[in-house]
């Protein structure tokens, strides 16, 4: 069975391979809704897509694996790369994933997209640097 290891909570937890990552996640008591820095993390944990890839909010970096885990699809790409509604992310105005995968192309995934075959280390809630010198230009 796959090992699951998350960076910030110190967790590893054993799954079944092609399980789903926000759901196990979750069933380890693993928030994968953590908001901008980790501000709204209680409210997102309630308030999401649940699944669908259509909020953002539940974005990891994954650390080592990533050859592990399922190919992004049209419904992820799409909601990390545009900030405004589309017919494939209709609620989808929320700039925040789409500046948080700036420069973080290779590794930023949408939890609930993503389908483990393997081992993988993972960062729930990267940080989003607003202020860094990149971001602006």
């Amino acid at each position: 069975m796959p090992v699951l290891k998350f960076i910030k909570e110190k967790k590893e937890i054993e799954v079944p391979e092609g399980a789903n990552l926000r759901k196990e996640a979750m069933k380890a008591g693993v928030n994968p809704h953590q908001g901008l820095n980790g501000f709204g993390a209680s409210l997102n944990k309630v308030v999401n897509c649940h699944g669908l890839g259509q909020c953002g909010t539940c974005r990891v970096n994954i650390i080592k694996g990533m050859e592990n885990a399922s190919k992004m699809g049209i419904l992820e790409k799409t909601r990390l790369t545009w900030p405004i509604p589309t017919p494939i992310t209709p609620g989808g105005l929320d700039p925040i994933p789409a500046m948080a995968y700036l420069g973080h192309e290779e590794t930023m995934r949408l939890s609930c997209q993503v389908t483990i075959q393997g081992d993988m280390e993972v960062e729930t809630g990267p940080e989003l640097d607003l202020f860094g010198e990149n971001f602006f230009s």
